[in-house]
């Protein structure tokens, strides 16, 4: 007996069935990109053009946003941390599996109730036997008692369940993580793509008003003679094309703003909008890229997956443990008497101790199905980890091939920029001195117009793929203020 119960008392409290969690393999892998990545990118001319440099072994900073140099935009991610719904909700969720952890872990200790019963009764004394010893066939009978019942954790279901549900709060945990970096990033591209429609805006109604010029020019040549009628239906037209080119620039403006104020929890009529402007943020020039192999461990929404996948693994514990034989041991102690006073007096205790062992023979099956539902829910899980990290790998990789052509693209809007602005400036000296057709400036202005624009798209192109370089990278776990 001695030797069983030193096996039982062992297998309490070293045995678990089920397979083992083992953290996956960092990939090894020296770079993001299938080419050798350049250690600089081209430079482009004007605001926004300078060379920026990738410095590979290098983390990220925390607070990465404020390397864009704005005091507004720092401001504003600082309120969405602090005031967006879906920050509350991961926060939430977080405490939730904390506490689902800690309810489980109470399965390690004894279970003790205590009970009253108080009860009137009427004994049919000429027929039922035994009666009280008095005979007196109505009487009270009180019963307080104690009752503490344990199941011994032979095979380890309560530690895996409870190591299931830490890997669960350890995925919550990023994944709350991953909400920061999420949010931060969704405030700064928003708020470039703001800075970026209003470069667009403006000159976009800057071409308007050199048109509407060159309108109020035609006519009044028109007037004298000088020009035919078609050079002036033909400038009106182009003013009325260029025009419609702005309402859907406002349009996307406007929800843009209204986007901000959702991501920094207002409600839009309730939020003073910020007017941000692409001459106010400064282009990050050193970026930061980490060690390839180990962007795993800083990317939160794959440190999540791995949690879960932990999670599933100890699943698969808990339903083998199920299959197992389970082992109860009870006990109750209390009193009962007719009396409150005469409770626990010599005569009216009583205690008792058992233990019950039960195997489930036949369920119909239940318990091998889930058996393999959990070891389904494994390889599921392992499957959801390696495609977030391929996933993770290449965001970074898009995001480098992103900003290595948008300095390129931002060459190229510009030196276009520049000759459709010194074209324009040609083409009007030109009709003032009668060499050429209205027709020949309507289509250098247009082409002007389209080069602005596409100059604006440029510059803000290439300083949101640099927020996203740094979302790709996992940004900063959870910035410090929010901890």
């Amino acid at each position: 007996m001695k030797r069983l119960a030193a096996s039982l008392a062992a297998l309490a409290v070293g045995a678990c069935v089920g397979p083992n969690f083992h953290r996956p393999a960092e990939p090894s892998v020296e770079r993001y990109t299938a080419e050798p990545l350049a250690a600089a990118t081209a430079s482009a001319p004007g605001a926004g053009g300078a060379v920026q440099r990738f410095l590979v072994g290098q983390d990220v900073p925390r607070n990465w946003w404020t390397l864009f140099g704005s005091d507004e935009l720092d401001a504003l991610v600082e309120e969405a941390l602090r005031a967006n719904p879906d920050v509350a909700s991961a926060q939430a969720a977080l405490r939730q599996a904390l506490e689902n952890t800690a309810a489980q872990k109470g399965s390690y200790f004894p279970a003790v109730q205590g009970s009253f019963d108080a009860t009137r009764n009427r004994d049919a004394v000429g027929v039922l036997q035994p009666t009280l010893n008095s005979g007196t066939p109505l009487y009270n009978l009180f019963t307080p008692q104690v009752t503490v019942s344990y199941v011994p954790d032979v095979f380890g279901a309560n530690r895996r369940a409870v190591e299931s549900l830490s890997a669960q709060a350890e995925a919550s945990r990023y994944q709350l993580d991953a909400t920061y970096l999420t949010l931060t990033a969704n405030v700064v591209t928003t708020a470039i793509q703001e800075a970026g429609l209003r470069a667009q805006i403006a000159g976009t109604e800057h071409v308007i008003a050199l048109e509407r010029e060159s309108l109020e020019v035609l006519r009044r040549e028109l007037e004298l003679g000088a020009v035919p009628e078609a050079d002036v239906y033909a400038q009106d037209a182009a003013l009325a094309q260029l025009e419609g080119t702005l309402p859907p620039l406002n349009k996307q403006l406007y929800q843009t703003r209204d986007q901000l104020a959702a991501l920094t929890g207002h409600l839009p009529a309730d939020t003073k909008p910020i007017r941000f402007e692409l001459d106010q943020l400064v282009l990050p020039t050193d970026l930061p890229l980490g060690v390839p192999s180990q962007l795993v461990e800083r990317r939160p929404d794959v440190r999540a997956a791995e949690a879960q996948l932990h999670a599933a693994t100890a699943q698969v514990g808990v339903a083998i443990a199920n299959l197992l034989p389970q082992l109860t041991i009870t006990g109750n102690i209390g009193s009962t008497a007719t009396l409150l006073s005469d409770l626990f007096k010599p005569g009216t205790g009583f205690w008792s101790i058992g233990a019950n062992a039960t195997q489930t023979l036949f369920q119909g099956g239940t318990l091998i199905h889930r058996k393999r539902a959990a070891d389904a829910a494994l390889d599921q899980a392992g499957a959801a980890y390696k495609s977030a990290v391929l996933t993770a790998f290449q965001n970074v990789a898009d995001a480098l091939h992103a900003l290595d052509a948008d300095a390129d693209a931002l060459a190229a809007t510009s030196r276009a920029e520049d000759a459709a602005q010194k074209s324009l400036g040609v083409a009007h000296h030109q009709l003032e001195l009668g060499s050429v057709s209205y027709l020949a400036l309507v289509n250098s202005e247009q082409t002007y117009q389209q080069a602005v624009v596409a100059l604006a798209q440029a510059r803000a192109n290439r300083y949101s793929d640099t927020a996203a370089l740094f979302q790709a990278l996992g940004g900063s776990i959870a910035p410090m203020a929010t901890r």
